[in-house]
This record gives structure tokens, sequence and C-alpha cells, in this order.
């Protein structure tokens, strides 16, 4: 019920996030890079201020925002906590999902896995959703079951 309700919230959130001064940007970026150095990790940063390694790309086909995806994933707060995991894959259409996993499936095919951190303006923004509280930079593992 609980993963029911966190992609529900995608659905309505993802359409109505707040705008972002340069400024909170920043302090997103500036928050990201230290958990990155405090955690020894190499990742590439989007122009959209994603952070993000594609651990394996998969194979077959790219994926399209008109594409339905099935994928498993795990979300963690900056501090550990995790706020919800999915074992089984849930299945979506890529332009449905929120703004970081949009822009991570556009670099995955079927089999792919990825390892991201997302502001909150490619999240769930200045809204509170179950564990998740707002302006909260999210750290997702996922991996891409199939691609319809």
């Amino acid at each position: 019920m609980r993963t029911l309700l966190f992609i529900m919230g995608v659905l309505v959130i993802s359409s109505s996030c707040k705008t972002y001064s340069d400024d909170d940007l920043k302090v997103f970026d500036k928050e990201i890079e230290a958990y990155i150095k405090s955690k020894n990790l190499d990742l590439e940063r989007s122009e959209s201020g994603l952070y993000f390694t594609i651990i394996e790309e998969g194979e077959g086909d790219e994926i399209l925002y008109s594409n339905n995806v099935s994928f498993t994933y795990k979300g963690t707060l900056l501090n550990g906590n995790v706020f919800d995991e999915q074992k089984e894959p849930v299945t979506f259409k890529v332009n449905q999902l929120i703004g970081a996993w949009k822009e991570i499936m556009l670099d995955l095919k079927k089999g792919g896995k990825a390892f991201l951190i997302a502001p909150p303006q490619l999240g769930y923004g200045d809204r509170e959703l179950d564990q998740i509280p707002a302006n909260s930079i999210l750290v997702f593992e996922m991996e891409v079951t199939d691609v319809k």
C-alpha cells in the first residue's frame, strides 16, 4: 500500500512542483557534493542537476517517453533512511515519472541499472509525501526489468 501511495504521489506531484531560485539550486548542489565526497562516490552531473552513474546500460532498444517501463528501486534520504523499496517490479509510462526517473530512463535499456541522486526539483519539490520531507534530496538505486 505504501508503494501505491508513493507512485500516486509521483503522478500528482510531478506536475505541480515549486520553481527554485539559482541560490536554492546551488545549496542543493553543495549538499549533494558533500554527500558524494563523504561516500567517496564517482558520479556524473547532468545539466538538470541530476547526479548519477550507469552501473549497467542494459540491452535492446532505447527507452522512450512513451514506453511502459517495469523497474525495481530503493529510495533513501541523504541520512540513509529508506523511504520506499520496491523489490517486485512496478510498471509505469516513462512520461508519468518524477523528473529524475524520466531523465535516467532515457539512458537505460532493459536490464539497465543506475544509481542516482535527485535534487528536490527533480523529485517531489516542496511537497511532503509520507516519509519524504519537503525539499528532500533523494538517493535511488534502480533496475529496469522490462520495456514495452
